[in-house]
């Protein structure tokens, strides 16, 4: 085994912090069971703490019932619990930390209780100016029960509202303040409210069901209750539905050629059966596959994808080729989000407990593995490892996006530079140090093409940001 296979499987997969659902039900019925089964659409976007917040709009103004605690949504969420969420409006939330810590204290929803009532907020994404504005807040008296930036964005729109005609317009007065990253969905007493960030950076869509309004961060969520697709929120846009409708604010929106989504909602995150912003995840990484086998072909016997974001591109590759594509690798669908890991002198491997290979597949074979990302390189080398020793005879390597040579600041877990296995290293150095025999990268130009000419953040490929990054690096900085 390769030297470099020293870390976990888990610490070198991409991992993205947050989705978010929410929905108003304007006969009445209560919602809780149903945002229940939009957050387990949206399980891939964090599986370390989940939680809903709902409240009656006929009832007590003001009065939000809450669950969240550490864990899946099936793990914290029993039929009693959702039984005792009673309300036809409410919020839902499910992690992973990018900044903060990972305890039950940052889970979300977050509720708050201020002078003008009641809010209750899920967030996806990551502010780049929290630190900031956290030390002014606590300058002024705030204090703060979280590590985590919501709690910033919710305090700062406690404190607009104060001085605004609505909690829209708190909404509003607050993005012109916070920067970075933001999929918002907020729930006041009577209305129900979503939000983006300027540049798009993460996804947010409005549904409808029956006599209700939905707000996800993803499609699929939609589908997942039986939900019609309306519209992806704008980038740059509040919406606030109402029992009369929904009501739009497009002051903070940007030029189309301004905005910025994240490229590794369509390479990674979101799910395949997803589309937001007119681009279909499934199609976008059809497309990547097909580019890498026209930039990057070899020949082989079999093309395959590593589960679960790499099957699209694989096909992808195997369209365009001719190569057969086939599956050649299984996965462990009952492995959650922890499990008991071996000690340092065990010699079962950590990859091997999520994934094995297919040996009948590979035998005697040249094989194309296709993968979304390398990020240290741990994970794919031992993969490479793992398909040698099941017989394959070459092994070629194909991923569906550029190097990584950037860290992120705007809610992707990329590590800092010096953590990037292409960082000061050639392509010849890194197909070494994986052990393949070729290696070939998604082109750096083919990224337009392939969400069809939407524009796209591409920081941690070229540098380049759509906004001034801090100055130091301080993902983490208020973690205890």
């Amino acid at each position: 085994m390769n030297d470099i296979c020293r870390h976990d499987f888990e610490d070198d997969r991409l991992r993205e912090e947050c989705g978010v659902f929410g929905m108003y039900d304007f006969d009445g019925n209560d919602v809780a069971s149903t945002i229940y089964y939009g957050l387990f659409a949206l399980q891939h976007r964090g599986q370390e703490s989940c939680g809903i917040a709902v409240s009656d709009t006929e009832g007590p103004k003001g009065k939000v019932v809450s669950k969240k605690g550490m864990g899946l949504v099936n793990e914290v969420f029993e039929a009693e619990h959702l039984e005792g969420l009673k309300g036809n409006i409410g919020v839902g939330h499910v992690r992973y930390s990018t900044a903060g810590e990972s305890t039950r204290e940052n889970a979300q929803p977050l509720v708050l209780n201020y002078i003008k009532g009641t809010l209750a907020l899920a967030h996806n994404g990551n502010l780049i100016n929290a630190v900031e504005l956290r030390e002014q807040m606590s300058m002024y008296g705030a204090i703060f029960q979280t590590t985590i930036d919501t709690e910033v964005m919710a305090y700062l729109i406690a404190k607009e509202r104060v001085i605004s005609r609505n909690v829209e317009s708190a909404v509003l007065s607050a993005m012109k303040k916070i920067k970075g990253s933001y999929s918002l969905v907020i729930m006041s007493p009577r209305k129900l409210i979503g939000a983006r960030d300027p540049y798009g950076f993460r996804p947010l869509c409005i549904g409808k069901r029956d006599n209700a309004y939905i707000l996800a961060s993803e499609s699929c969520a939609l589908d997942t209750i039986g939900a019609e697709f309306i519209r992806d929120v704008e980038p740059g846009e509040v919406v606030t539905i109402k029992p009369d409708g929904i009501h739009s604010n497009r002051e903070m929106c940007l030029p189309e050629d301004q905005r910025a989504r994240c490229i590794f909602e369509y390479i990674y995150f979101a799910r395949p059966d997803t589309v937001f912003d007119g681009v279909g995840v499934y199609d976008a990484r059809i497309k990547a596959g097909r580019y890498l086998a026209m930039d990057s072909p070899v020949e082989a016997d079999i093309v395959t994808g590593v589960p679960e974001s790499g099957n699209a591109a694989a096909l992808g590759y195997s369209l365009e080729s001719g190569v057969p594509y086939g599956t050649a690798f299984v996965k462990n669908g009952y492995v959650g989000r922890t499990f008991i890991k071996p000690g340092q002198s065990s010699r079962e491997s950590s990859v091997q407990v999520k994934l094995n290979v297919l040996r009948d597949a590979v035998d005697g074979k040249r094989v194309i593995m296709v993968d979304d990302s390398i990020v240290r390189g741990t994970t794919s080398a031992r993969i490479v490892d793992m398909l040698r020793e099941a017989g394959a005879t070459e092994v070629h390597v194909r991923i569906s996006s550029p190097p990584f040579l950037w860290p992120c600041y705007f809610g992707t877990d990329i590590p800092t530079r010096d953590q990037l296995i292409a960082y000061e290293r050639t392509i010849e150095d890194i197909r070494k140090l994986l052990g393949a025999d070729s290696l070939g990268y998604l082109e750096l130009p083919r990224l337009n093409d392939m969400v069809g000419g939407l524009p796209i953040c591409t920081g941690c490929f070229t540098g380049t940001y759509p906004m001034e990054p801090p100055e130091e690096d301080i993902r983490g900085e208020y973690e205890k």
